[in-house]
C-alpha cells in the first residue's frame, strides 16, 4: 500500500515540508531616532499622500527593490502565520493599513510590469488573458477597481474579468474586508456547463468516500450514505491510499459501477485523486474506466516540480482531454512555501497565481473538446484544500474564513467554478464546533461546492471537514439547492419526496443499497438483502471507516450516539499529538540510537515544523560517529520519530512486530541493514533525509544505492494510531548533494497500525519498493 509521493505532497505529506525560518523583515525608516523597539514583521511607519507601492520602494531604496516590492505586497494581507514565516507579514495594523493604501493607489498596469516571479506557468497564465479585456483596466488603480467590482454587477464583472492577471487578482482581494469579499462571491458564478453546479443559489458536494485501506466496500458504501442524505452532485472523488495502477484503476471501477447502475454516467463524473500519469495509465489499461481526472497544481515552475508535473506536461494532457468531463485541480494556500518554493511573496499571490494556471488549461482543455467536435464545453473546477496543512500556514478559525473568501473571490474572478475544503488538521486550534461556525460565515459568498463525507472526519486523511448532514443543515440555513438533474434522481431514489422534505428513508444507506442491488437484477428477498448489509456495515465500521445513519433531532444533526463517537476520536487525536516519546521507550528499543530534533518542546516542534527537520548539534555528531563505525557496510538504515503520533510508534503490538518483519524480509532480499535502531524525539520525515545524508555523502562507490527507511507517527485524527514507513534510496553521489533529497524521489507505506493495515503486512510492502527504488541493494 504505497502512497505516491506526488500525492503525498499536497494531501499528507505537504505538512511536514517547511522551508526554514524566514528572518523578519524590518522596513521604512523613522524620522526621528525612537528608544522604543522596532515591531517584528514588515514595518511601513508612513506613507505620503498619493504614493504608490511603487513610489514608496523608489523612496526607500533609491531604485526598483523586488524583495522590498514583495514585502509590501505582503504585508497588505490579513495576517497568517505563514505569510510571517516568509517574512512577508505586516508588523502591526498601522503598516498592514499602510500598505493596502499604497497598494490602492498602484495601477493595474504597473503590477502587470513587475511580475512576481517569471517562469513557463507565468508567461502560460499571460497568454489566457483577454488582452482587449485586459486594455479596458490598464490604466485603473487597483483601488478604483476594488469599487468596480463591489459596485458592478455580474455582467460587467465578466467583461472584464478575463483581462485581469493572477497578480491584479490577487492584490485587490487584499483590500477587501471579509464582508466585501462576501459580497463579491455571491454576486459572480460560473456554472459548469449543462448543470448547475456552480450556479447562483446551487451548493454542491464531493462526496470524498477515503478508507484507510482503500477496501472498495469502504468506499462504495460511503456513496450509499452520501446519496440517502440527498448529497452528491459534483464529483465521487476518492483520496487513495495506494497510488499503484492496479489499486487506482479497482476504485476507478467501483466507482464507474456505481454510476452507471443508477445511470448517472452522464449527470456525475468519478475520480480517483491519484497523479495525473497514475490516471493516464489506468486509461491506458483500462480504456472508458476513469472520469474527470484529478492533479494538484502549484503557483510556480519550481513548486510543480514537487508534484511531478510541469506546464509542458499539463498541457499535454489538457490537449488530450476530449470528453464532457475534463479536469479537476486541488490548491491551497501555503502549499508552496512550506515545499520550500516560496520566492518571497506571500500566500495569498501564490494561490492567485494557481488560478491563473488553471483557467489557462481550462481555456486548453475547451479547445480540444471543441477541436473534437462537440459544441458543449467539458467540465473543468477547482477545489481550495483551505486549513489541511496545519498551524504554520495559519492557526484561527478567523483566517480559516479569511483564507476561504479570498479563494472563492480569486477563483471567480478568473472563471473558475471554484469548491471548498473548508477543513482542519488536529493540531490547528480549530475544533469540531469552530467548524461550523466557520461554515456559516464563509457559505454566504456561495461557492460551488463543498467536501462530503459521513462525518467530518476522515477516516483516511485525519483532518476535520464538512459532512453530509453539514450539507444538510447548510440546505436548510441558507436555502442552497442540489443540482436539479441529481435532485431528480434523490427523489426518484425515494430519499427526498416530491416537495424536497426527507422520506422514511433519508439518512439510510441499507435503503440505497438495496435499490443498488435491485437496478442490478438482484431479486433476493429484502430481508436477506438487509441482513447481508448490516454485516458489511459491522465490518467497515470495525476498520475505521464511521457511517453516518439516521439523524438527531433535526434531519441535519449527527445521530448522538455517533456524534459522541466523533468527538471520542476528537479527544484521543489532541492526546496523541502531544503525548511524547518516553525514556522508558526509548532506551527499550533494540540497538537504539537515540537522537533529538532542534524543536526545543513540543509546542515548537507543532507550530514550527521546520525545528523538527534538522537535527541537534550533538546529535548529528551522533550520526557522524555511527557512521565512521559502520564504515560503508551497510545499505539500509532503519530510523524511527514520534512525528505527530508518538502513541502509533509506542503501542503495543505496532513497532516491533513491523521492525522485526522488516529486518527478516530485507535480510531475505539481499540487502544489509544496519544493526541499529535510530530513534529521533520531535523528528519530521525531512529529518530523515538529512540523516541519510550524515551517514552517505562521500561514501566510496558513490553510485551504489543506500537506503533510509524512516517510521514515523502519522496525524492523527483518524480514530486508528497509524505510522508510515518512508522509503528513500537513492545513490550515494545523490545523497551527497545537500538538500537533493526530499520527497519527490520517497515512497510510502501509511496508515500502518494493528487496527488498520497490519504491520506484518505492511514490512514486506516496504521491502516491496525499496526493490523498486534500489534493487537488492543497488
Amino acid at each position: 500500500m504505497d502512497l505516491d509521493p506526488r500525492f503525498l505532497l499536497h494531501r499528507r505529506a505537504v505538512l511536514t515540508a517547511m522551508v526554514g525560518g524566514a528572518a523578519a523583515s524590518l522596513l521604512g525608516c523613522r524620522r526621528k531616532p525612537d528608544p522604543s523597539p522596532t515591531p517584528e514583521g514588515v514595518y511601513i511607519p508612513d506613507v505620503r499622500p498619493g504614493e504608490d507601492v511603487f513610489g514608496y520602494v523608489q523612496r526607500i531604496r533609491g531604485a526598483f527593490d523586488d524583495a522590498l516590492y514583495k514585502q509590501v505586497l505582503g504585508a497588505a494581507n490579513a495576517f497568517k502565520e505563514g505569510d510571517a514565516l516568509v517574512g512577508v507579514a505586516a508588523a502591526d495594523a498601522a503598516s498592514r493599513e499602510n500598505a493596502r493604501a499604497l497598494l490602492a493607489n498602484t495601477r493595474v498596469s504597473d503590477v502587470r510590469q513587475h511580475p512576481l516571479h517569471q517562469d513557463a506557468l507565468h508567461a502560460l497564465s499571460l497568454e489566457a488573458e483577454d488582452p482587449r479585456a485586459t486594455a479596458e483596466t490598464a490604466g485603473w488603480t487597483l483601488g478604483r477597481l476594488k469599487q468596480f467590482l463591489l459596485e458592478s454587477d455580474e455582467a460587467a464583472i465578466q467583461a472584464i474579468s478575463p483581462g485581469l492577471g493572477s497578480d491584479t487578482i490577487g492584490c485587490v482581494v487584499k483590500l477587501m474586508s471579509d464582508a466585501e469579499l462576501i459580497a463579491l462571491g455571491r454576486k459572480v458564478f460560473n456554472p459548469l456547463p449543462g448543470s448547475n453546479v456552480g450556479a447562483r443559489g446551487y451548493m454542491g458536494a464531493r462526496i470524498q468516500p477515503n478508507s484507510p485501506t482503500d477496501n472498495v466496500d469502504d468506499i462504495r458504501w460511503q456513496v450509499f450514505d452520501g446519496f440517502s442524505y440527498a448529497v452528491g452532485d459534483v464529483v465521487l472523488g476518492c483520496n487513495p491510499v495506494s497510488s499503484t495502477p492496479e489499486s487506482v484503476a479497482a476504485i476507478e471501477s467501483a466507482l464507474q459501477e456505481i454510476l452507471v447502475t443508477f445511470g448517472l454516467v452522464e449527470v456525475l463524473p468519478h475520480c480517483v485523486l491519484s497523479h495525473i500519469d497514475v490516471q493516464a495509465e489506468v486509461e491506458r489499461r483500462q480504456p472508458g474506466t476513469t472520469g474527470v481526472w484529478f492533479q494538484s497544481i502549484a503557483g510556480s515552475d519550481s513548486a510543480n516540480a514537487t508534484f511531478d508535473i510541469s506546464v509542458e506536461k499539463m498541457l499535454a494532457y489538457a490537449d488530450g482531454r476530449t470528453g464532457p468531463y475534463g479536469l479537476y485541480f486541488e490548491t491551497g494556500q501555503g502549499a508552496d512555501f512550506t515545499n520550500g518554493h516560496g520566492h518571497g511573496y506571500d500566500m495569498v499571490l501564490h494561490e492567485s497565481r494557481k488560478y491563473g494556471f488553471a483557467r489557462a488549461l481550462a481555456q486548453r482543455v475547451a479547445r480540444a473538446r471543441r477541436e473534437a467536435g462537440h459544441a458543449e464545453q467539458p467540465w473543468v473546477h477547482l477545489n481550495d484544500v483551505a486549513g489541511f496543512i496545519g498551524p504554520e500556514v495559519f492557526r484561527t478559525r478567523e483566517q480559516l474564513v479569511r483564507c476561504c473568501l479570498e479563494d472563492i473571490a480569486m477563483g471567480k474572478l478568473h472563471g473558475l467554478t471554484i469548491g471548498l475544503d473548508v477543513c482542519s488538521t488536529l493540531h490547528m486550534d480549530v475544533s469540531l464546533d469552530d467548524l461550523d461556525w466557520c461554515i456559516e460565515r464563509i457559505m454566504p459568498a456561495n461557492p460551488a461546492y463543498l467536501m462530503a463525507l459521513p462525518t467530518k472526519n476522515d477516516p483516511m486523511l485525519g483532518y476535520l471537514t464538512t459532512g453530509f448532514q453539514d450539507h444538510v443543515r447548510i440546505r436548510e440555513r441558507f436555502g442552497y439547492k442540489v443540482d436539479d438533474r441529481m435532485w431528480a434522481f434523490f427523489q426518484r431514489l425515494g430519499v427526498i419526496d416530491a416537495a424536497g422534505r426527507p422520506t422514511a428513508h433519508f439518512g439510510d444507506p441499507v435503503w440505497v443499497y438495496l435499490r443498488y442491488l435491485r437496478a442490478k437484477g438482484d431479486v433476493r428477498p429484502e430481508a436477506t438483502i438487509r441482513a447481508d448489509a448490516e454485516r458489511q456495515l459491522a465490518e467497515i465500521r470495525a476498520r475505521g471507516v464511521p457511517m453516518a445513519r439516521g439523524y438527531g433531532a433535526n434531519p441535519w444533526d449527527l445521530e448522538p450516539e455517533l456524534d459522541a463517537e466523533m468527538r471520542r476520536v476528537y479527544a484521543d487525536s489532541k492526546k496523541s499529538l502531544w503525548t511524547e516519546l518516553t525514556p522508558a521507550f526509548i532506551s527499550a528499543v533494540p540497538a537504539g540510537v537515540p537522537l533529538v530534533s532542534k524543536s526545543q518542546d513540543r509546542t515548537e516542534y507543532i507550530l514550527h515544523p521546520e525545528t523538527g527537520e534538522q537535527l541537534d548539534a550533538a546529535s548529528l555528531e551522533t550520526v557522524r560517529a555511527l557512521r565512521a563505525r559502520q564504515e560503508g557496510r551497510y545499505d539500509v538504515q532503519l530510523m524511527v520519530s514520534d512525528g505527530l503520533n508518538a502513541l502509533a510508534i509506542m503501542d503495543e503490538g505496532q513497532l516491533e512486530p513491523y521492525l522485526e518483519a522488516l529486518r527478516a524480509a530485507l535480510s531475505a532480499a539481499g540487502y544489509q541493514p544496519a544493526p541499529e535502531h535510530l530513534v529521533l524525539t520531535a523528528g519530521r520525515v525531512r529529518a530523515g533525509y538529512r540523516v541519510g545524508e550524515a551517514l552517505y555523502a562521500g561514501l566510496v562507490d558513490g553510485t551504489r544505492h543506500r537506503a533510509l527507511i524512516h517510521v514515523i507517527g502519522e496525524r492523527p485524527g483518524t480514530g486508528h494510531h497509524t505510522f508510515s514507513a518512508y522509503i528513500t534510496a537513492p545513490s550515494g553521489d545523490v545523497w551527497s548533494q545537500p538538500g537533493k533529497v526530499d520527497h519527490n524521489i520517497t515512497r510510502v507505506v501509511s496508515g500502518v497500525a494493528t487496527t488498520a493495515y497490519s504491520p506484518t503486512l505492511a514490512a514486506p510492502e516496504t521491502v516491496r519498493l525499496l526493490q523498486q527504488l534500489a534493487p537488492r541493494g543497488g
